[in-house]
């Protein structure tokens, strides 16, 4: 019942916000749509914990307003808006299948998002070279989903090189970040499931690595810690059965 009211309200609520968004877009005003958007993912958050009974714990330490790279784990559609919800301003670099959704395309954009093909496709690194630009002189964190699309819980795909790309010519830490929420909003599914979502930021890797060493170690810290919260989230929802 609870991921049923959840659906009914969060799809017209996301409606709302993106259609003033929209609207906000079509003057150019990059603070409003920003400001609109963190609202909203605000409201997304607070319906999770209130609405459908999952709340989110944030662990370890959100690095707000540092000029480092956040790489982490992507499982479920919340966790674009739970980052922002978290993070507050932020600036980020997403999927191309984003833009496909009505309005958001522009949204995305007016904000300064850069949108990369999806894995398969031409045109990212180009797109890459973009966001690079962008975020020299950007003291905000840059999140990136280093996988590129969204794995089943318990899995994991290769991790692209567009995310070393970012580290070594920004020559900026990477904030590894592991999840479980996919446990609680499974990726394209309509039911979802009450229970704590936790969103955990690891220690920062710093800069200087190379790629042979870094992505392997990237990859290692945040699948150990995703399957040690998916096994903590899976003990949790036996022991409420």
């Amino acid at each position: 019942m609870r991921s049923f009211i959840f659906n009914i309200i969060f799809w017209p609520t996301l409606l709302v916000f993106a259609l003033i968004a929209w609207g906000i877009s079509l003057t150019g005003w990059q603070s409003g749509v920003r400001g609109l958007m963190r609202a909203a993912c605000r409201t997304v958050r607070g319906q999770m914990r209130y609405i459908l009974g999952a709340p989110v714990e944030v662990r370890g330490t959100p690095p707000h307003g540092r000029p480092v790279i956040i790489a982490a784990k992507h499982q479920s559609w919340a966790d674009g808006f739970l980052m922002m919800a978290i993070m507050g301003d932020i600036n980020f670099v997403i999927g191309s299948e984003t833009g496909k959704f009505p309005l958001i395309g522009r949204i995305v954009r007016v904000a300064g998002a850069t949108m990369v093909n999806s894995p398969g496709l031409t045109g990212a690194q180009g797109a890459l070279e973009d966001a690079i630009k962008r975020a020299v002189d950007d003291p905000r964190p840059l999140l990136i989903y280093p996988e590129g699309r969204l794995p089943p819980v318990g899995e994991s795909f290769r991790y692209r090189k567009g995310v070393h790309v970012l580290y070594e010519t920004l020559n900026r830490p990477v904030i590894p970040v592991a999840t479980n929420t996919g446990l609680r909003w499974p990726q394209n599914r309509w039911t979802k499931h009450p229970g704590p979502a936790v969103i955990e930021f690891l220690e920062p890797i710093p800069p200087g690595l190379p790629r042979d060493d870094f992505l392997p170690r990237l990859k290692l810290t945040i699948e150990t810690r995703t399957r040690a919260l998916e096994a903590e989230g899976q003990a949790a929802k036996e022991a409420r059965s």
